[in-house]
């Protein structure tokens, strides 16, 4: 049974190669999913929608009434989110999606619908601050739980960006980047020095490496329910210092709220990591340092894509990820903003 395609939806990487321009490859991952779908007593009722970017190709298939399933593969470099997904669910049950099937050699996953997206709760609902406070809290303890996992994970293949290790991610990702120019690239070697110094102070305040997501906006947990999150979408993630996850969130919450609100947010985020011996000036500095450093996990995420891209033509966008890691890059050499170092007013 051939599956029907409504919408091919390839956004701004009209000029992306990934393996679903093959016709095999299609017909094996579509197989795949007919199987996995009857182990759950589950089979299409309808057409589906696909979504192609250069890290993923993401197929949504209506299951039921209203229900629908969701297949992600991932490249080569981010085949891990799979096995990353379903140990999850196992160390932090009810907190992550619980994936129906996993391949985890060919980089496939069959997920659930995780019911309504936070940023569509948002959009929906009065709801201010206090939410994305109530949301990083309960992210954060969940990195507290992680602590203890993350040899399984690197194990998993998730890439180790441990705090010690910055420096070396950071010499890795300026060499193998062709998108900064010469004075660029100067700036960034110049900060060498400064940045081991940032990552030495940072694991030397003694807060455990964790999972850090790296991605963590809005748009990548569920809200089912109220005071339920459930957090998904892995593909960008490493081992490394969990306060690197904060940026992403609060930024986007600050374009919602206005950057006011970053105080309280960090300090939510801060509040599951407290413990007898630790300061809150220790804490706050430790925000102050991932925040620079987080730079590094985004520029990293974005050259996991599917090799072989296809040439940019003029004008085109940019489909190698070399221009994306390079703003990251030079993201390294902006202070945070005033509001992360001030003190909340409660």
């Amino acid at each position: 049974m051939a599956y029907e395609v409504a919408v091919v939806d390839r956004g701004r990487y009209q000029d992306a190669v990934t393996p679903w321009e093959r016709e095999a490859w299609r017909q094996a991952a579509l197989g795949w999913v007919r199987e996995r779908l009857s182990g759950h007593g589950l089979r299409v009722e309808g057409p589906s929608t696909v979504r192609v970017r250069p890290w993923s190709v993401l197929v949504r298939f209506p299951v039921g009434a209203d229900g629908a399933v969701w297949f992600k593969a991932s490249p080569p470099a981010g085949a891990f989110e799979g096995a990353l997904t379903k140990s999850l669910a196992r160390w932090v049950p009810g907190q992550v999606l619980e994936p129906l099937a996993v391949d985890a050699d060919r980089g496939w996953s069959l997920l659930p619908d995780g019911g309504e997206l936070f940023r569509d709760v948002l959009d929906r609902e009065t709801a201010g601050p206090r939410a994305w406070e109530e949301f990083l809290g309960r992210y954060a303890a969940m990195q507290r739980t992680l602590v203890g996992h993350t040899r399984q994970m690197e194990t998993l293949g998730v890439p180790s960006a441990r705090t010690s290790a910055l420096p070396d991610v950071f010499d890795r990702l300026l060499a193998g980047n062709s998108a900064l120019e010469p004075d660029e690239r100067a700036r960034l070697e110049k900060l060498r020095p400064r940045l081991e110094e940032w990552c030495a102070e940072l694991a030397a305040l003694g807060i455990a490496d964790s999972l850090d997501h790296s991605d963590l906006h809005d748009g990548q947990l569920f809200r089912p329910e109220p005071g339920r999150f459930v957090f998904f979408d892995w593909g960008d993630a490493a081992v490394s210092h969990p306060f690197c996850s904060l940026p992403v969130a609060a930024r986007s919450a600050a374009e919602r709220h206005g950057p006011q609100v970053l105080p309280r947010l960090r300090d939510a985020y801060l509040e599951p990591w407290t413990e007898p011996g630790r300061t809150t000036a220790d804490l706050r500095r430790a925000v102050d340092l991932a925040w620079r450093l987080s730079a590094l996990g985004r520029a990293a995420s974005w050259i996991r894509l599917f090799p072989a891209p296809a040439p940019v033509a003029e004008g085109a966008a940019d489909t190698d990820g070399a221009e994306e890691s390079a703003y990251w890059l030079l993201r390294l050499l902006a202070d945070p903003p005033p509001e992360v170092t001030a003190v909340s007013t409660g």
